[in-house]
């Protein structure tokens, strides 16, 4: 039996071909989907999330075979700034050089303001908003050197309006995009852009999961709960795909998005178009 094997060897050779990329956040989900398009466009790439080691190294070696790239893996907890200095230290060392950072890790907690507890608050902002700072202020300098950077954060619909009880969430991903303009600002005369991305519901198993516990909880159907619950806001009324934000992220890292930078850009079908 003949079984057709993936040439590793003429798989590098996208518009991202030698570059480095990092994406925290990414052993499942939209990372992920980022992780996987970079590589596939010929980045190598360095994930970085919890996770079962067996599964992330599963993931890793899927990558490598399927996309012909190196794939490193960082376990940095976003909430140490000592872990994430440490993560940009081994990418320079181990890949030489870092392209693309995509700051992409983030949690959420769901509560009424005056409820809403101190821990998970702290938590939301060091994760979702200053490990971005930390990233960034680490890797600017290794971009400025290189004379090539691409900075891409995975902000949020809630990075431009807002919900209730998702308090630490929307300020975290409004402090996002406001970073994202500082950093465009301060490097506008370099070959280095900062853009963020603000998705609407997007479907991972994370959301899945949503579905089938809202059904449950309410006695409607799966339909119900995603068009009036989930994707109340959303008038076209379906997810976006990993597959969508990677193809974007990929397009905002080449050359062709050289003059694209300091925007919020809204993959959200129609939400914040009300």
């Amino acid at each position: 039996m003949n079984i057709p094997v993936k040439s590793q060897t003429a798989q590098n050779t996208g518009n991202l071909a030698h570059k480095v990329a990092l994406v925290t956040g990414s052993t499942s989900g939209i990372g992920l989907g980022i992780a996987r398009a970079l590589a596939a466009a010929g980045a190598n790439v360095v994930l970085n999330g919890f996770g079962e080691a067996g599964e992330i190294a599963r993931t890793k070696e899927a990558i490598e075979f399927d996309y012909g790239v190196t794939a490193n893996y960082s376990a940095a907890d976003m909430t140490s700034p000592e872990a994430i200095d440490e993560m940009i230290s081994a990418t320079l060392r181990d890949l030489g050089r870092l392209d693309i950072l995509i700051n992409n890790a983030g949690i959420q907690h769901v509560a009424p303001l005056d409820q809403f507890p101190v821990g998970k608050w702290d938590q939301i902002l060091a994760i979702n908003l200053s490990s971005a700072f930390h990233t960034t202020r680490l890797a600017l300098p290794a971009m400025r050197k290189q004379k090539f950077g691409r900075i891409i954060n995975v902000a949020s619909a809630h990075g431009l309006v807002a919900s209730p009880f998702k308090g630490a969430y929307v300020a975290a991903k409004h402090g996002i995009v406001g970073l994202t303009k500082v950093v465009a600002l301060e490097t506008a005369e370099e070959a280095i852009t900062c853009n963020a991305i603000c998705p609407g519901y997007v479907y991972t198993p994370l959301v899945e999961s949503q579905i089938d516990a809202q059904a449950k909880a309410h006695g409607i159907s799966r339909n119900q709960v995603i068009r009036d619950v989930l994707l109340a806001q959303q008038p076209n009324k379906r997810f976006a795909t990993v597959e969508e934000i990677g193809a974007l992220a990929v397009f905002l890292a080449s050359n062709a998005a050289a003059s694209i930078t300091g925007i919020a850009l809204p993959v959200d079908g129609g939400w914040t178009a009300h």
